[in-house]
């Protein structure tokens, strides 16, 4: 089941001073939000920094108060780098082996070292880019963020504050989780 609460649809703006968040008249397209991603920052400004250490994803954007903690990578990144890395380590020995004529010693240490660089260059941009996937396609409670829009933290650095929808799920939870134990 799920429910949909809407809290009021905006506040005033007192005079002289801008709103809190600028919101961009159109959502961002899907390969928009994935190369945001992949180049590690917000998939809804593009501005802020996604991660705050090397896969931890940040609670929300700094520059424009989007809730990232939704994401549900999970699995998905590393796969992808353990598919796209195997396959060009694999191609590569393949193709030394046919081609030249290179000690097995260099083998054993040249190609473990690449794929070990490889996987690690590349499992950061992929989870952003999964995160960018996640949020343009509104999965895992990213839907009511980008209906409502991004707004900047208060004081405290919540970002909620009940003035825009929230999307529940199974008692409360948008993890798909139940209450129970």
């Amino acid at each position: 089941m799920i429910e949909i609460h809407a809290g009021p649809a905006a506040e005033p703006v007192a005079a002289g001073r801008p709103p809190a968040v600028a919101q961009s008249p159109e959502p961002s397209s899907w390969a928009l939000a994935l190369w945001r991603g992949f180049r590690n920052r917000c998939p809804h400004c593009g501005e802020g920094r996604l991660f705050h250490r090397f896969l931890k994803v940040r609670d929300t954007c700094d520059s424009c108060g989007t809730e990232l903690h939704h994401h549900r990578a999970d699995d998905l990144p590393p796969y992808l780098v353990i598919f796209v890395v195997g396959h060009l380590a694999g191609l590569g020995i393949l193709e030394s082996e046919m081609r030249l004529d290179v000690p097995l010693w260099f083998q054993m240490t040249f190609w473990p070292g690449l794929a070990l660089i490889a996987s690690l260059l590349l499992l950061q941009p992929t989870k952003g880019a999964v995160v960018g996937l996640q949020y343009a396609l509104g999965m895992h409670g990213f839907s009511a963020i980008r209906r409502a829009g991004a707004q900047a933290p208060d004081a405290r650095g919540r970002t909620d504050c009940g003035r825009h929808e929230t999307e529940t799920r199974d008692g409360g939870r948008t993890d798909g989780r139940g209450t129970g134990a």
